[in-house]
């Protein structure tokens, strides 16, 4: 540990100031120029994790923040390693998910006369993460401060730290002043009094209130509040796919995710616009669909509660309430009797019912939506799923139940693919004792991590992977047809998946009908390594299904 060296380096001043911050896992490929790092890493009791891409090693990292409350911390070596990086640090970056990006690099002189894989790192972030620090003698320990400070507050983001060599390696007497992990949580605050006054007579003559959340509202741990706000008014709420499981999807107030599927939103629009109150929690449309922009009048009874200054231009409101999201719901409760009538003529229930039935499964007997619907019935109500970006997660999205937020993993702001492997990986590394976790991905998505397998394999984890397995980048494919193009570069022959995975160590089998399915979830549950499920469907199987 760092206070029993008699001497310490940038990198223990680093790595202290991560393992104080609650920080206990890091993720990622090592290189020569980070070395120094990674021993001071794991000297501080930080558990490192090598990943078969630096991208997967990202989404390791947020799979473990999902689980333990703790920032991300990624590892890369120059060059090379900063830019396979890009894609998960511009997810953490869209997605609002705590990152700490630790880079080295050569020193600034050095880089004048020396060019081997040698590129400005920071030039090459900066649009993608909140801030980007060049770590420096003296001043480590308050840069760590800020580093965690940023990442962690208002919307959460990724922060990259460029590390020379020298500045690594090198001894310094600087000491890291230690604060504690409670130092770095944002401080949650209330709107002013006057704004505060004017929403809750907004919501004290509502007759048909009705809440929007999103990802702010998971990231801050509001799900208690707005369930019992809702609950206690009987108002109906949707979220976005990052929002899901806010209030217990069992629930007949939860309406599910939005801003994806037109058939969901076919029904959820027309909601929000007879709606004489609509209440955004945490609301980011970072996550919709251009069928999101504007979605109610400009005149319409609006109020935001949000922790940041909302520049999109998307939507907007009658009123900003800046604030965190459970205060701001309590103090609105207060002027308002819990027995006040909501939407006394019933359009939202019977909005549940068309919801339920344009995604029940497929008469046929056997598709996707069948797949997910099996699943979600034989595995544990608090099984944590992920889901990869393609048309099984539209679909998946809809019918997977949450109990409560972070049970449906995804990239839903960049929606970037072969995501939910890892994300499987990371969560499930991070709290082994936690519930089953599951794994959905396409069959293109796995292409794209398959190298992941043998991560799960070093690690021992049960990780249950479905993929579907139909042979095309099937969303892609259908935005062709319905376009009118011919089909080129989407279609692909089929991968044995079972025999890879079987290959990798684990228990690979193809799966063709339900009986066999929830047999084989049951089995993959018992079982101490990972279970690879590849489900056939039918080509074309996502036509009209969302």
């Amino acid at each position: 540990m760092i206070g029993q060296k008699l001497t310490q380096t940038g990198a223990d001043v680093i790595a202290a100031k991560l393992a104080d911050a609650g920080c206990r896992h890091v993720f990622g490929m090592p290189g020569g120029e980070v070395l120094a790092l990674l021993e001071a890493l794991t000297e501080a009791g930080l558990n490192f994790t090598l990943s078969k891409h630096e991208n997967a090693g990202g989404f390791m990292g947020e799979g473990a923040w999902h689980a333990t409350g703790a920032p991300s911390v990624l590892l890369a070596t120059l060059g090379p390693g900063v830019a396979n990086a890009v894609n998960v640090v511009a997810n953490a970056y869209q997605d609002r998910v705590p990152m700490i990006f630790l880079t080295g690099c050569v020193d600034a002189a050095e880089a004048e006369s020396y060019t081997h894989q040698v590129f400005d790192h920071q030039a090459l972030l900066r649009p993608v993460v909140k801030a980007s620090f060049s770590a420096r003698p003296g001043a480590l320990s308050t840069m760590m401060d800020k580093a965690l400070a940023i990442a962690l507050e208002g919307q959460p983001g990724p922060v990259h730290i460029d590390v020379p060599i020298t500045v690594a390696e090198g001894q310094t007497p600087e000491a890291p002043v230690l604060r504690g992990s409670e130092a770095y949580r944002p401080a949650q605050f209330t709107a002013q009094e006057a704004a505060l006054a004017q929403a809750q007579e907004m919501f004290a003559k509502a007759e048909r209130p009705i809440v929007l959340a999103g990802v702010d509202a998971v990231n801050e741990g509001a799900g208690p509040a707005l369930t019992a706000f809702c609950q206690g008014f009987q108002i109906p709420l949707i979220t976005t796919y990052k929002g899901k499981g806010l209030l217990d999807e069992s629930d007949p107030l939860a309406l599910g995710g939005a801003g994806l599927s037109p058939k969901a939103d076919a029904h959820l629009l027309p909601l929000l616009v007879q709606s004489d109150c609509i209440l955004l929690c945490g609301y980011d449309p970072i996550e919709m669909r251009i069928n999101w922009r504007n979605p109610w009048p400009a005149e319409a009874p609006v109020i935001e509660i949000t922790p940041v200054l909302r520049t999109h231009g998307m939507h907007e409101v009658a009123l900003t309430l800046r604030s965190a999201v459970a205060p701001a719901l309590a103090s609105l409760a207060t002027r308002r009797a819990a027995q006040s009538p909501s939407w006394a003529c019933g359009s939202w229930q019977a909005t549940k019912v068309r919801l339920n039935a344009d995604f029940r499964a497929e008469d046929t007997g056997w598709g996707p939506a069948t797949v997910f619907h099996t699943l979600r019935q034989c595995l544990p109500a608090e099984t944590v799923a992920t889901a990869d970006s393609g048309a099984h997660r539209i679909l998946l999205s809809q019918i997977w139940l949450c109990p409560a937020p972070r049970t449906l993993l995804q990239s839903s702001a960049l929606c970037t693919m072969a995501c939910s492997l890892p994300l499987a990986i990371g969560h499930r590394h991070a709290d082994p004792q936690a519930a089953p976790v599951i794994a959905f991905i396409g069959d293109a998505g796995l292409e794209m991590c398959l190298g992941e397998l043998s991560t799960l394999r070093d690690l021992g984890i049960p990780v249950i992977v479905c993929v579907l397995v139909d042979r095309s980048l099937s969303l892609i494919e259908l935005k062709q047809r319905s376009s009118g193009r011919k089909n080129v570069g989407v279609d692909f022959p089929e991968t044995d998946f079972p025999a890879v995975a079987r290959a990798y160590g684990g228990h690979g089998i193809w799966v063709e009908n339900t009986v066999a399915l929830t047999a084989e979830a049951d089995a993959a549950l018992k079982r101490p390594g990972f279970t690879l499920l590849a489900c056939r469907i039918p080509e074309r199987a996502y036509d009209g299904r969302f």
